[in-house]
C-alpha cells in the first residue's frame, strides 16, 4: 500500500515527554513530505495552540483541531471544517457544572475562557501553552459559537460524570477523555475521524490511503477509519488493541519508526 495522507496525534505522540519534537522525528517528517505524502496534525488542541507546533515542524497543511470540531489551512487560516456544540447542550452542560461544582471551561474564537481562576485551569494552561481569560458571568461565554467544553476533575469521577451527560445531552454531543483528567465535549460530528473523512476527500485520498498515530481513547475514531490505524508504545491498553500496529513510544520516535517503515522503505 502506498500511503498518501498521516495524520498525527500531538501530544504523547508528536511530542517527547519533554514536550518536543526530537530532530529525528523532525527528520522523518520531511522526509515524508519529499516523499509526496500529506502530513498533518490531528489533536485536542486549540487551533493557536496546535499552530505553532505545525509551523516549527515546517507543515503548511489544513490541520485538524479541538478533537475534529475544526480543521483550518495553516498557510491562509481558511476553515475548512467546523461543528459547534449545540446551544442546548452547551446550557444544560454549564447547568450540570454548576450543580455539581465542577470546573468548566471553553473555547471562543480561539481563546480559553473560564468562570473563574484556578489551579486547574492555571496547569492546563501551562500544559498547553495558552493564554486564558476570566468570565464571571459566565453564560455569556455560553452563549457563544464553541468548538469545544471541557471539564477537569479526577480520573475516577469523570467516567461518572461521563454516564450524567451523555444522558442528559443524547446523540447531538461527541463525549471523550483527550487525558484521564480531560473530559471533552464536542458536536457529535466533531471527532478526529469525521475530520480525517472529511480532509482525506479534501485531497483527493481514499481513507485506505491514510496512516493515523495516536496514543489516548480520543484518537481511536481516526484510527478506526484510517487504512492503517497505529498506536503509540506508550498508548492507553484499549487503542492497543484496536489498532492495526503498535510503534515505539514517544520518547523512542514511534512516529519516526512509522514514517520509516510504511512510508520511506515501503516496496
Amino acid at each position: 500500500m502506498t500511503y498518501k495522507l498521516i495524520a498525527i496525534d500531538i501530544d504523547d505522540t508528536l511530542i517527547n515527554d519533554n514536550k518536543e519534537v526530537t530532530p529525528a522525528t523532525q527528520t522523518a517528517l520531511e522526509q515524508a513530505v519529499a516523499h509526496g505524502v500529506t502530513v498533518t496534525l490531528a489533536t485536542g488542541r486549540a487551533y493557536a495552540s496546535a499552530q505553532a507546533l505545525a509551523r516549527q515542524t515546517g507543515l503548511n497543511v489544513p490541520i485538524i483541531t479541538y478533537q475534529g470540531a475544526l480543521v483550518k489551512n495553516l498557510l491562509d487560516e481558511k476553515v475548512l471544517y467546523e461543528r459547534y456544540v449545540p446551544q442546548e447542550a452547551s446550557r444544560k452542560l454549564y447547568e450540570y457544572c454548576l450543580e455539581n461544582n465542577l470546573h468548566l471551561q471553553t473555547y471562543i474564537d480561539d481563546k480559553l475562557y473560564a468562570r473563574e481562576e484556578n489551579d486547574k485551569l492555571r496547569d492546563y494552561a501551562k500544559l498547553n501553552g495558552t493564554q486564558y481569560y476570566i468570565e464571571s458571568d459566565f453564560i455569556k461565554v455560553i452563549e457563544q459559537k464553541t468548538p469545544k467544553l471541557l471539564i477537569i476533575d479526577e480520573p475516577d469521577y469523570l467516567d461518572k460524570v461521563a454516564v450524567d451527560l451523555r444522558e442528559l445531552l443524547g446523540p447531538q454531543v461527541h463525549i471523550t477523555k483527550s487525558k484521564p483528567y480531560f473530559l471533552e465535549i464536542m458536536h457529535n460530528e466533531g471527532t478526529k475521524g469525521h475530520a480525517l473523512t472529511f480532509l482525506a476527500d479534501h485531497f483527493g485520498h481514499q481513507l485506505s490511503e491514510c496512516i493515523a498515530i495516536g496514543d489516548s481513547w480520543n484518537d481511536h475514531e481516526m484510527l478506526e477509519v484510517a487504512g492503517l490505524g497505529v498506536a503509540m508504545g506508550n498508548a492507553i491498553p484499549a487503542l492497543k488493541e484496536l489498532a492495526d500496529y503498535i510503534t515505539a513510544s514517544n520518547n523512542e520516535d514511534g512516529v519516526k519508526e512509522v514514517i520509516e517503515k510504511f512510508v520511506l522503505n515501503a516496496e
